[in-house]
């Protein structure tokens, strides 16, 4: 594990009682309707300074992040923002309910690291998982450099498998009552807890000693605080202890029973020679597809009916199949294993395994582009939800991606196993984009590591 570090961190009610109105969910997540609700319930909201430009997939006008960092420059001279006179770190639990099973609670610690390339490194590096696109990072950088800090932590995971460091986070918790909480619309609960006595910061970052950190969510944002301190360091010398070569993050170790992965789903569209019938026909050989029992709003059931158990030379890999036309769902599975090997036989069976590459690789680029929509890209979405699949289908737009009336079929995948997020990570190669949920997303407002 590289080095981690309590921070003077900026926060709002001086990090104290109900922060509920003045956080947000992460911008990644937000669309114009999102953030203007926010925004009306108050106007003080973090959401005006995390999220100046929608959509945040690409570089906005300059003039919304200047405005972006007046506000946050305000809110400091007003006092509404202070900055820790101590530096601290955070233990943060989130509880929520996924689908209305039991109540999980998800324990991390707020905390900065060292901003190191991405790989492998002595006593642990920092690893990615995704493959990242370069409009949100030119956004982030546009920011970053208005507001010369961070305002949304990166979400972090370490292998904990001695459950050392998550035993320490939640003997925290459970020693005194929270020092700031809040609840946003999801109805997911923050809590917050300042550490800043050495002899817990110690004691944490000795059972991280030695852990790799695995990105889990935030690649974009990682990337831009290394391209910002680099710009910085290229018109001159940094001290050692300079803010901006730290990186705050949360970090949850893999073994906290909390931890949830959720699916990222497909939407495809635009493809101009595309039915159902002609997909069905041009992935012959790869997929077999049977009708799905059941309407569309109950696929994943229907997958886990037709997940295939002893069928020889069959993958395993089970995909649901919404066309939007016709209103028809089917299951789809894969005719033989591992169909990925012969493209790429440098990558790790865990990756190849990837429901996401096989529809990345094997379904989009070797049948939808070449064979419905001649040899041209294809519009994507990235729902995490069937509800949210039939919204896209219906024509509306939900934030995902891909904007309004272009799907035609949506590919519902199984979430990615935590398994092969630490296989593939640790072989030093990239899942495609958006290959994992990681759920609740962490608040942004509740900490920010502001430089200046």
């Amino acid at each position: 594990m590289p080095a981690v570090f309590p921070f003077e961190a900026v926060q709002f009610n001086r990090g104290a009682g109900d922060a509920s109105a003045n956080i947000a969910p992460p911008y990644d997540v937000l669309d114009a309707r999102a953030k203007a609700a926010l925004l009306a319930r108050n106007e003080r909201n973090i959401v005006s300074v995390d999220l100046p430009h929608v959509p945040a997939k690409e570089l906005g006008p300059t003039e919304t992040y200047a405005h972006a960092a007046g506000l946050l420059r305000r809110w400091l001279t007003e006092g509404y923002l202070t900055r820790r006179e101590r530096p601290a770190m955070f233990a943060y639990r989130q509880t929520f309910t996924v689908h209305g099973a039991r109540e999980r609670q998800r324990c991390g610690m707020a905390c900065t690291v060292p901003l190191l390339p991405f790989g492998p490194a002595s006593g642990g590096g920092i690893l990615p998982h995704e493959e990242t696109f370069s409009g949100p990072k030119e956004d982030r950088m546009a920011l970053m450099k208005a507001v010369k800090g961070q305002t949304s932590p990166i979400f972090g995971l370490h292998p904990d498998e001695r459950g050392a460091a998550s035993g320490l986070v939640r003997s925290v918790m459970a020693s005194r009552a929270p020092d700031q909480t809040a609840r946003m619309a999801d109805d997911v609960r923050h809590e917050v807890w300042a550490i800043d006595d050495a002899a817990t910061i110690s004691a944490y970052a000795d059972a991280l000693a030695g852990e790799d950190v695995f990105i889990a969510d935030g690649h974009h944002r990682y990337t831009t605080a290394l391209n910002y301190l680099r710009g910085l360091e290229s018109q001159h010398p940094l001290p050692p202890n300079h803010p901006a070569k730290r990186c705050m993050i949360v970090l949850v170790g893999m073994s906290d029973p909390g931890l949830y992965i959720g699916p990222t789903h497909r939407v495809l569209g635009g493809m101009k020679d595309y039915t159902i019938e002609k997909f069905i026909e041009a992935t012959k050989g790869l997929l077999h597809i049977v009708p799905a029992v059941g309407a569309p709003e109950r696929i994943e059931d229907a997958m886990v009916r037709e997940t295939p158990t002893g069928t020889g030379g069959r993958g395993g890999n089970v995909l649901g199949l919404i066309d939007f036309a016709s209103g028809k769902a089917y299951v789809a599975t894969l005719m033989a294993r591992d169909p990925l090997a012969r493209r790429f036989p440098d990558k790790p069976p865990a990756w190849r395994d990837l429901d996401v590459a096989i529809v990345q690789h094997a379904i989009v680029e070797d049948v939808c582009q070449p064979k419905l929509n001649a040899g041209n890209p294809i519009t994507w979405a990235f729902p995490h939800s069937v509800p949210e699949v039939l919204e896209i289908g219906r024509g509306r737009e939900t934030g995902a991606g891909g904007g309004a009336g272009f799907a035609q079929l949506a590919i519902i995948v199984r979430p990615t196993p935590l398994e092969a997020v630490r296989a593939v990570s640790r072989a030093g190669v990239l899942m495609p984009q958006k290959s994992t949920f990681f759920y609740p997303k962490l608040a942004t407002g509740l900490f920010m590591h502001i430089h200046d």
